[in-house]
């Protein structure tokens, strides 16, 4: 997916936040609406760490194309990198 892509989506994501934010604000939001603003502020925050990484990546003269896109469904992402990611090493229990 090219930048110009992911700003389509970011662009329609928080479109439907502000719609959801107008609703909230007078009262009107379901539960479900609620809980929807929330994965909208996820997805929200993946997207624009796509961006970023891919910017410092071609401002360093590599390939942005690596960086991988965010699942749509928040269930789907890792909470972050495992400590074997980080140090190297499998975690111990």
């Amino acid at each position: 997916m090219a930048d110009e892509d992911v700003l389509e989506r970011i662009n329609a994501l928080a479109n439907e936040e502000h719609e959801l934010f107008a609703k909230e604000s007078r009262g009107e939001a379901s539960a479900k609406e609620r809980a929807r603003l929330k994965e909208i502020e996820d997805q929200l925050d993946r997207l624009y760490d796509v961006l970023h990484h891919r910017r410092a990546l071609r401002n360093a003269g590599l390939d942005p194309r690596t960086v991988p896109l965010p699942t749509e469904t928040p269930a789907e992402t890792p909470a972050g990198p495992s400590a074997e990611t980080r140090t190297g090493t499998p975690a111990e229990s």
